[in-house]
């Protein structure tokens, strides 16, 4: 059995709350860099020559990598040391954040947010682990993951209007090269304030658990872009067959592994599992519907990136002001109520957008559509955590936790595939009807929305299917110490 090792004196650490602010500041640099792009890559498309597809791809590199390396970073971090994992992360991705920054062809620009991905998924579970040993319990612990937490939450927000900013005042390469500050500030503070710890002990790595599951997930991500071109052509089937096929390797391997990369009994749970497929679609929703949402505010509406950055926020407040009611009914309502209408108030919201015009504006098309759906997520971030965490064993918290953070970005990147697939041939059809640029756009982003309400109800199908029976605790869940891993 594996042991924690004790990694600092049994007093508290007076250097506890700059840590705090350390760890906190990485958990903002991870989540903000899956939107700070969005608003940007309108003007880089045009510097850098990006087709739709390559456009799609700087999104989708990160997110893919990010969510398909989460678990072996989470399991690196802690027999390797997750002060030491903490520093190589952030210094790897603040150099992949400049590669990025100085991109001169989209190839390049693709690898570097690949790249950050790779390293975002050793910094984030390193710097998760870090705050647990730090902050081991009490009322310290609770403030301390509320902040983690709160920072975590606005970071998407975060992103898209701090990537206005930069692209408005600056140029779209400093939404990449920004993080360089970042990585000097977090490795300064790491090195001043933070301990080392780490699990003694078996430190089995399954690696080919890891190449199934990443080369799968790409494959089938790959597969669904090349659908734009044709569902039934053999580069197409054999890609998406080969990615399932993959995947399918990875459930025969995890179940066989000694030191598996994820469990299966983590996920044989009916809730559980129904609630990270829930984060799944979430993820897809929000990644593709952001994206598509900057393009159509920039391009067609003709707003600058500052104010389509500030425009996209109306969804986030929403969601803020909204979260302490959800927080309130839930103890009385249970989380299927919530997580079933939570999806269907959204999926409303984004039927709204699908009446966008390519001669309409914002506060009548779009300002309403955003607030109805920031209202149904808040309904769905809640409860959903709490159903996919309650009742893990204690040594199994990190994977399980670890998963959550997966399930949205692996979401995330198979969505945008797939919605990327519907826009273009969206716009294609528009355009051969002559009604213009503008109106093909126009058409294509509808199409792309249209598809995140039809995902989310599927999210709300699944809440009423697999929720049901047992009742589900709706104690929040309070993050276990970092876990012991058992071989």
């Amino acid at each position: 059995m594996s042991v924690l090792l004790p990694s600092r004196p049994t007093a508290p650490d007076s250097r506890r709350w700059w840590a705090l602010a350390v760890i906190a500041l990485t958990q903002l640099v991870v989540v903000l860099d899956a939107t700070i792009v969005n608003v940007a890559l309108p003007q880089a498309q045009l510097e850098l020559e990006l087709s739709d597809t390559e456009r799609q791809w700087v999104i989708t590199a990160y997110v893919l990598a990010f969510g398909a390396l989460l678990l072996l970073g989470g399991r690196v971090a802690d027999y390797w040391g997750r002060k030491r994992s903490y520093m190589v992360g952030m210094l790897g991705f603040g150099a992949a954040s400049a590669w990025g920054g100085l991109a001169q062809s989209g190839t390049e620009l693709i690898a570097a947010r690949g790249l950050q991905g790779v390293f975002a998924a050793l910094l984030a579970p390193a710097a998760l682990a870090l705050l647990t040993v730090t902050f081991p319990a009490g009322r310290e612990r609770g403030t301390a993951f509320a902040v983690f937490g709160t920072v975590a939450g606005t970071g998407a927000a975060v992103g898209l209007a701090l990537g206005g900013v930069l692209t408005e005042f600056a140029d779209w390469r400093w939404c990449l090269l920004v993080n360089i500050v970042f990585a000097v500030v977090g490795l300064a503070g790491a090195l001043i304030f933070v301990s080392e710890s780490r699990v003694e002990g078996g430190n089995g790595y399954d690696i080919w658990g890891t190449l199934a599951v990443t080369l799968g997930l790409a494959a089938l991500v790959y597969g669904f872009t090349l659908a734009e071109s044709g569902w039934t052509k053999p580069d197409t089937i054999g890609f998406l067959v080969g990615g399932l096929v993959l995947l399918a390797a990875f459930v025969w391997i995890e179940a066989r592994v000694a030191q598996p990369l994820l469990p299966l009994r983590i996920v044989r749970d009916r809730a559980r599992a129904g609630a990270f497929l829930i984060q799944a679609t979430i993820g897809a929703v929000y990644i593709g519907m952001t994206l598509y949402l900057m393009f159509h505010l920039q391009i067609v509406l003709g707003l600058s990136p500052l104010m389509a950055g500030l425009a996209s926020l109306a969804m986030t407040f929403a969601t803020m002001i909204t979260a302490p009611v959800a927080a309130r009914l839930l103890p009385a309502s249970g989380p299927r109520v919530l997580m079933t209408g939570g999806p269907l108030i959204a999926a409303a919201g984004m039927l709204w957008l699908t009446f966008i015009t390519a001669d309409g504006n914002y506060w009548t098309e779009v300002f309403g559509g955003l607030v109805v759906v920031g209202i149904g997520i808040a309904f769905v971030i809640i409860p959903v955590q709490n159903v996919a965490l309650v009742g893990v064993d204690h040594h199994e918290a990190g994977a399980a936790s670890a998963l959550v953070n997966s399930a949205v970005q692996i979401g995330g990147c198979v969505g945008l595939s797939v919605f990327t697939t519907i826009y273009l041939g969206a716009v294609e059809r528009s355009a051969e009807d002559g009604g213009g640029r503008a109106a093909a756009l126009t058409d294509g982003y509808s199409a792309v929305f249209l598809a995140t309400a039809v995902t989310l109800v599927v999210a709300a199908v699944i809440a009423a299917s697999m929720l049901r029976g047992r009742r589900i605790e709706t104690t929040p869940h309070q993050p276990a110490e970092v876990p012991a891993h058992v071989g």
